[in-house]
């Protein structure tokens, strides 16, 4: 089994009209199974499950203020760290149904995250996963606008579990979330002990390809008025100090491994499988 079991009100009504409370229009227009336009949202437009056969699901968690943040699973016995930063995880002799996964990252009170890292990972069309290189794995960091794209392609069906993508996401200096995204209309859905229809993705035939949307709403309490962009950094670690797993550093903040001096780049907190050198995305070399 790839993992065995999980770890760990509407927007209030402003004076502003393009304020409007999400959470009620969103079920009418999934219920009526129309798109809605994102003005009405105040936030780019959001993930919305709704089974290409007609009817309705559970919404994916839309980002409402107060709204729980979006669930975490169990990370399974394949997540490899140290993978490639890049937006695609696919080539030109890539064998599969090509998948686009695309979305943004929130915080408590629906401001985009800029710079939140997502780390994915998943099995190849016949269902097994490289643990030897970084097929299939890859890093990136949102936009300004807390958006994110991936290209990959549908995953196959690996044994016991439904179809699932891994994905970790951080906020800058946060917590990590560790999560697995779903596909509607899967049989095995109703036979995996650890599907969430929760963290259902919305999908659609596009040409020969699928497309697939979900926003990730972190446990991370924001200003309502905040603008989308990246927190003020202080440098949490001073200059000459050595690298160390648990440890939040700031951009700017310098150390040292292996004997030799790094800068960051990007605010995180550090884990096994980071190390400066083994990660330029995150450290640059002094």
């Amino acid at each position: 089994m790839d993992g065995d079991r999980p770890t760990e009100g509407a927007l209030q009504d402003e004076t502003d009209s393009r304020h409007v409370s999400r959470r009620p229009v969103l079920r009418a227009a999934v219920a009526a199974g129309v798109a809605l336009p994102a003005a009405l949202m105040g936030v780019p437009a959001l993930a919305r499950t709704v089974p290409s056969t007609g009817g309705t699901l559970e919404l994916t968690p839309e980002c409402d203020d107060g709204d729980d943040p979006t669930p975490p699973q169990t990370e399974g016995p394949y997540f490899k760290p140290n993978s490639p930063r890049r937006t695609s995880l696919v080539d030109a002799g890539t064998v599969g149904t090509r998948l686009t996964v695309s979305g943004y990252v929130f915080g408590l009170a629906c401001v985009p995250i800029a710079n939140a890292l997502l780390d994915f990972w998943q099995c190849d069309n016949n269902g097994v996963y490289d643990n030897r290189g970084y097929r299939f794995r890859g890093h990136q960091f949102t936009g300004p606008d807390g958006k994110f794209t991936l290209q990959t392609i549908v995953p196959g069906l690996y044994p016991g579990r439904t179809r699932h993508i891994h994905v970790k996401v951080q906020n800058p200096g946060g917590r990590i979330l560790t999560t697995q995204l779903y596909f509607p209309n899967e049989p095995r859905n109703n036979t995996d002990s650890i599907f969430d229809p929760r963290l259902l993705m919305t999908v659609r035939n596009v040409g020969t390809g699928r497309e697939g949307l979900f926003d990730f709403v972190l446990n991370v309490p924001q200003n309502p008025t905040t603008s989308p962009t990246s927190p003020t950094t202080t440098t949490s670690q001073p200059p000459g100090g050595t690298w160390s797993v648990g440890t939040t550093y700031s951009t700017g903040a310098s150390v040292t491994y292996g004997g030799a001096s790094y800068v960051c780049l990007q605010t995180h907190t550090a884990q096994p499988g980071w190390e400066p050198p083994n990660t330029p995305a995150l450290w640059r070399a002094a």
